[in-house]
């Protein structure tokens, strides 16, 4: 598919695996169907070492794990995966690599010394997370913004379908590309990060849309995957603000129609159009 098209990857939400209808009754007392979101554990292993398990709504296993692996800087690039091999029948994804690497062995004394190792990992994360150049050239035009929020809400997801779910969407200008789900905000930036990693896309034209908080998590997980500009419909925390500007993130948040809300890397941020600047509701209203 060529990279001007629309949706390389998109939920499917008549896929019967990923949801369940369960019998209730409605505010009246009336005997009701709904449909809800199923969720499944999946371990994750790096070579012969168990790295995590994980509660997903199963999609996308090797997406999911070489995504984690790669925003936990446990792995650095694609060169370094010899193969990626899920087990249904077990719930377990093995992501091998041609040599063991050094957090094998900071997951094992983690194991052995209930959870010493941890302190370690985010050290090791935080020195590639200062170690990352964004693209400075990078721009967002508030057309765009309007546009991709249209496409993306109207897209059938599984949100539209049960709800209780997060998504993210890897988008280039006003065109999304990939559109992941999950139970967990994470999970669903891990897939599109693995997506990315397996397909050797980079990040430095593109644009990272979540429904979740612009939390410090989210940050670091864009940084860590080289995307300029974060976009979500929901609201920030303070962490998360202090981390974007520190690395020169674009921060957009409580975006909904003409209106939105840029705490960092305002200058890459181009008012065209029938904006939110020219209703007086700028990137300053709220």
């Amino acid at each position: 598919m060529a990279e001007g098209d629309e949706f390389f990857v998109k939920p499917d939400p008549s896929d019967e695996s990923l949801t369940r209808c369960v019998q209730g009754i409605d505010q009246d007392g009336a005997a009701v169907t709904a449909s809800v979101t199923m969720e499944r554990p999946l371990t994750l292993y790096l070579n012969a070492q168990e790295v995590v398990t994980m509660m997903t709504i199963g999609d996308y296993p090797e997406y999911l794990a070489v995504g984690y692996l790669f925003n936990q800087n446990m792995v650095v690039s694609r060169d370094e995966i010899t193969a990626v091999d899920f087990d249904p029948e077990i719930d377990t994804v093995v992501v091998r690599t041609e040599n063991s690497t050094d957090f094998e062995d900071k997951l094992k004394k983690k194991t052995l010394t209930s959870g010493c190792a941890q302190g370690t990992m985010f050290g090791d994360l935080m020195e590639s997370f200062d170690a990352v150049q964004l693209a400075s050239g990078a721009v967002l035009r508030t057309s765009w913004l309007r546009s991709l929020s249209k496409k993306i809400n109207t897209a059938p997801s599984l949100y539209l379908e049960a709800g209780a779910i997060h998504g993210g969407v890897l988008c280039r200008e006003d065109r999304p590309l990939v559109y992941m789900e999950d139970v967990g905000r994470h999970n669903a930036v891990d897939k599109i990060a693995g997506y990315m990693c397996l397909n050797n896309m980079t990040g430095d034209d593109k644009i990272f849309y979540t429904t979740g908080r612009l939390t410090s998590e989210m940050v670091i997980k864009c940084v860590q995957m080289g995307i300029p500009i974060l976009v979500s419909r929901s609201g920030f925390t303070a962490w998360g603000v202090d981390l974007a500007r520190q690395a020169g993130l674009t921060l957009i948040g409580r975006c909904k129609g003409k209106r939105f809300l840029a705490l960092a890397g305002n200058e890459r941020v181009i008012f065209d159009g029938d904006g939110a600047a020219h209703d007086g509701q700028g990137a300053g209203g709220q």
